[in-house]
């Protein structure tokens, strides 16, 4: 699924993204609606991981949904 798909189904995919990155609170979940920069940089924020890791992460997760 790409991004645009993603941000117009965020409310049904939030539940997925937190399954995903338990770290990430529903608040933080419901501030990023599906954009990907912001997943992006919370995974970095939460996770302490590098842009490009975390980048890949959200990546990955979204082809496979």
């Amino acid at each position: 699924m790409n991004w645009d798909q993603i941000e117009g189904k965020w409310k049904e995919m939030k539940g997925k993204a937190r399954s995903s990155w338990g770290e990430i609170t529903d608040d933080e979940l419901d501030q990023i609606g599906g954009k990907k920069d912001q997943l992006i940089g919370k995974i970095q924020q939460k996770y302490g991981l590098e842009r490009e890791e975390a980048e890949r992460q959200a990546d990955d997760w979204a082809d496979k949904q």
